[in-house]
């Protein structure tokens, strides 16, 4: 026996020892005199020792409970309550010194379970009082006299059964002696003492093996029993009853549950397994099994079908439980990885938070399960409080919850953000009031990381967004990018408690707030959030806003989107001057300004006929400052005078400077976030189409300088021949016409583009622009301006095929400009030859020669003689107005093919092109053969 073993019974030998010294039982007088130590103990006699000890022992390893909580205060003030009542108010404090004292030792060898010792002496106590008061009038019996002997009450009288019966106490001591010392090792050998002992009683020798306990001290040997405790039951160990009047019953009970447990499981055992499986762990008999994925009891165990069935109804909590709880270490394990988020780390911490409240609802049930049913008297007891139909009770609104919280995990695992928001609050639709308090408490907790996102980003203008879970995401963009590219929503993170309109009224005030401080370097946008705020009764602080508050989340965002996109405006019109330099673009690349436009083309007309890869830039650049400096453009404002610069677009061979040349407008920050580079690249493309229709204009301007009536002098036409003078008539007449034609084309187009496309796009813009309420509705109106411009002019895709046709038409006309100035430079000629005389005119005709070319060029002909020059001039005006003939047959068979395709265009306006055109349904009635006769 190790030092262990020889404490554990030495101190339950000290115990009874020194209550035997104290209080001997045959004395009735003590009992009322002080518990003080008494100086001249009484020794018990040998017998009195041993059946003493044999009580104490069975009392140790009796299998039942106590029938009250293992609570060491509330002994201790049991027992000083008992002492006072009593009147014995100084035992009471003796007591208290001693017990602080005693509860101070700790380490190795002190007593750990103090309890229990306080307990065993309280129940000694009160059943040697019980004892003195039936020792006069209850005769000793087979049932009582071990009790009222010292020892515990035995079921049945006979010798053999009271062997078996303390064989099984023998070998049971140690679960109970365990408690009471830190060391488990110091019981282990007193198993084996108590096995000895366990067989001397079975051959009546109890004196040897009790002196063979009195000499562990000595360190004797201790044999173990050899002998086999056979199954059954012939007699038990009870607890010593406080009643008894109640005894039998109670010896009788606990019988029938140790027979019991031999055949089957009682529902105290399932109870407590059905409460370690409600928390995840595997009980004694209710285990969880993966083939069935739940909690299952053993086919093999004997319980009814109905016991079964209620068991794995009340285990689902637990593999509920068990989901959960999988869920929340799988996400916690995961973090910080993008998988979970902030959102997600919210629900798992609100989860948790259920999950403690259920720790405590089964801590309690543990309790209650532990505690027996307490009755009218003192003494008697009952079963367990706890039963398997109160636990289906107290489980149903538990089962409820965990049922929503294992539904909520299942959606949940592969969404975050505002996706796993959205989806748990599809959820809270719900009519049950108790599912209802739950998710709207839940989605709190969850929806607090988006929500304070929100805040943030509405009234900061701050996107903290890492684990990308907010409704709007951000890119790397360019400034003047930063409003159109920058920031945009992402649907599939868009929570169903916020609408698409707010969302879009949140993404437009942040964007606001950034485009104010990175494109405008302005600070002013804190001030109106504050005002947003302060109006709508909320603050700028965190956790201001949370679910279930959309009504004031929308109030919110719309006070601060006003007032900061009413700053926005305010600074875009009066610092930065937005409608100024719309104007501005307007006059000089829509070609408004028509002095300056006049003046430019003038100076500029001879450098743009040269090829185009000859033409300097810098030299085009001085002509234009000389354009602005000689037309009314001198008056506008330095600013807008110096962001006008001349582009020369990409050339290819054979192109001339007309083709290249075209006028480019710098914005700058943050205009160009409204002048972007291809809004820009479309105003260039208007102002190449309306630079070629000035050209046209100005090609057939100067034609008619070149044909006015009256060129010819009478005296000149008088002098030439009937032949030349009716084949000068008839060219020229065709000149005049195809001239008229064209002017009337071009001036009508021109009317339309200036006035009825221009002019009303521009006044539709001003409204537009004093109606804007945000950048927004300023870039849609600007851009409603540009889209009108472009589809008007013939420049939108609907209109492609109709654009190259009147290309086509501008085409034509500049080669009837170049026709008309040959056709007119040789009648020049003509007029200057006719005056010299003949000789001289023949001998110059001879110096030069003849030329191959007898018709292209009027100068070889001018010096021939009178016949030869009235030859030449009838050829030449011949093959002039052949020439005029097809360029009036192409141009009027493209020209009533365009005419032809204004009809049938989506756009209203171009209706109006098509009746200004044909006012007169001068070509709606003429056919091509009359046309044709005409010329």
């Amino acid at each position: 026996m190790d030092d262990g073993d020889r404490r554990a019974l030495d101190l339950v030998k000290e115990l009874v020892h020194r209550l035997l010294s104290t209080s001997p039982p045959s004395s009735t007088a003590n009992s009322h005199q002080s518990t003080t130590l008494n100086p001249n103990p009484i020794i018990p006699s040998d017998q009195q020792y041993h059946q003493a000890l044999r009580y104490a022992i069975r009392i140790l390893s009796s299998r039942m409970t106590p029938s009250i909580a293992a609570d060491e205060s509330a002994m201790v003030e049991s027992i000083k309550r008992r002492l006072a009542t009593q009147g014995k108010s100084s035992d009471a404090l003796t007591f208290a010194d001693v017990y602080t004292k005693f509860s101070l030792k700790t380490g190795q060898g002190s007593v750990r379970n103090k309890w229990a010792v306080l307990y065993l002496l309280k129940t000694v106590s009160e059943d040697r009082k019980i004892q003195k008061h039936q020792s006069t009038s209850v005769a000793p019996n087979g049932f009582l006299s071990s009790a009222l002997s010292g020892g515990l009450p035995e079921l049945v009288g006979s010798e053999s059964n009271r062997n078996f019966g303390l064989r099984n106490d023998c070998s049971k001591v140690l679960n109970n002696v365990q408690g009471y010392t830190d060391n488990s090792k110091d019981s282990r050998g007193l198993v084996g003492k108590l096995g000895k002992m366990e067989k001397g009683y079975s051959d009546g020798s109890l004196s040897d093996d009790f002196q063979s306990l009195n000499c562990v001290g000595d360190n004797s040997r201790v044999l173990r029993g050899k002998g086999e405790v056979g199954k059954g039951w012939s007699g038990g160990v009870l607890m010593v009853s406080k009643d008894p009047e109640n005894l039998r019953d109670m010896a009788y009970k606990e019988f029938v549950n140790l027979s019991k447990e031999e055949n089957e499981v009682s529902e105290d055992v399932l109870v407590r397994d059905v409460l370690y499986a409600c928390q995840g762990i595997d009980g004694k008999y209710v285990k969880y099994d993966k083939n069935e994925d739940g909690y299952v009891l053993p086919d093999w165990m004997k319980v009814p079908r109905a016991t079964r069935s209620v068991v794995r109804k009340l285990c689902e909590l637990g593999w509920l439980f068990r989901k959960v709880k999988g869920y929340i270490s799988d996400s916690m394990n995961q973090f910080p990885a993008q998988d979970v988020g902030t959102v997600g780390q919210a629900f798992c911490a609100a989860l948790q938070d259920e999950l403690s409240e259920y720790y405590k609802l089964l801590a309690v049930l543990e309790g209650q399960a532990m505690n027996p049913i307490p009755l009218g008297s003192e003494s008697a007891c009952s079963g367990s409080y706890m039963s398997l139909r109160r636990l289906s009770v107290w489980f149903a609104e538990p089962i409820v919850k965990m049922r929503l919280m294992a539904v909520l995990v299942d959606n949940c695992k592969s969404l975050k953000g505002g996706a796993m928001a959205g989806a748990i609050h599809m959820h809270a639709q719900h009519g049950d009031p108790l599912v209802n308090d739950f998710m709207k408490r839940l989605l709190r907790r969850v929806c607090s990381p988006l929500f304070e996102m929100v805040r943030r980003w509405v009234l900061e203008g701050e996107l903290e967004d890492i684990f990308a879970e907010f409704f709007i995401v951000s890119q790397p963009v360019k400034d003047e990018s930063l409003w159109r590219e920058g920031y945009r929503l992402h649907a599939a993170m868009l929570p169903a408690f916020i609408s698409q309109s707010l969302a879009k009224q949140i993404l437009r005030t942040g964007k606001s707030i950034n485009f104010l401080r990175v494109c405008c370097d302005d600070r002013g946008w804190a001030d109106a959030a504050t005002e947003a705020a302060t109006a709508v009764g909320t603050t700028t602080t965190r956790g201001s806003l949370g679910y279930g508050e959309t009504d004031a989340l929308e109030s919110l965002v719309t006070e601060a989107a006003k007032r900061i996109d009413k700053h926005l405006l305010e600074l875009m019109h009066k610092r930065y001057k937005f409608k100024e330099h719309c104007l501005a673009i307007k006059r000089y690349l829509l070609l408004g300004q028509g002095d300056f436009v006049q003046y430019l083309m003038d100076i500029v007309g001879p450098e743009l006929s040269e090829p185009a890869n000859t033409i300097s830039s810098f030299k085009l650049a001085t002509l234009l400052e000389s354009a602005i400096t000689s037309s009314n453009a001198q008056y506008d404002g330095c600013d807008i005078r110096a962001r006008l610069r001349v582009k020369m677009m990409p050339h290819k061979t054979g192109d001339r400077g007309w083709d290249v040349f075209s006028l480019e407008y710098d914005a700058g920050v943050p205009l160009n976030t409204i002048f972007t580079e291809s809004v820009m690249t479309r105003y260039i493309r208007v102002f190449n189409f309306l630079w070629k229709l000035r050209r046209v204009e100005h090609a057939l301007t100067g034609t008619w300088k070149t044909m006015k009536p009256n060129c010819i002098t009478s005296h000149f036409f008088s002098k030439l021949p009937q032949a030349v003078k009716l084949q000068l008539i008839l060219t020229s007449r065709k000149c005049q016409v195809l001239w008229d034609e064209m002017n009337h084309f071009v001036s009508n187009l021109q009317y339309y583009i200036m006035f009825e496309v221009l002019e009303v796009s521009w006044s539709n813009l001003v409204k537009e622009m004093e109606l804007s309420k945000d950048l927004d509705d300023l870039l849609a109106a600007h851009e409603k301006y540009l889209f009108s411009i472009l589809e008007k002019s013939l420049l939108g895709e609907r209109s492609q095929e109709l654009n190259k046709t009147l290309f086509v038409l501008f085409d034509l006309i500049l080669r009837f400009r170049s026709l008309a100035d040959r056709l007119y430079e040789g009648i020049n000629e003509l007029q200057s030859r006719t005056s010299e005389t003949s000789t001289n005119s023949r001998d110059k005709v001879k110096s030069r020669g003849k030329s191959n070319d007898k018709t292209s060029e009027p100068g070889s002909w001018l010096g021939e003689g009178r016949k030869a020059l009235t030859q030449r001039a009838g050829e030449f005006l011949k093959n002039m107005g052949n020439d005029m003939d097809v360029i009036g047959k192409d141009y009027t068979t493209i020209f009533e093919g365009f005419i032809s395709q204004l009809p049938v265009q989506q756009h209203i306006d171009l209706k109006f092109l098509m009746f200004r055109l044909n006012f007169t349904e001068f070509y709606s009635q003429i056919q091509p053969i009359t046309r044709g006769k005409l010329f």
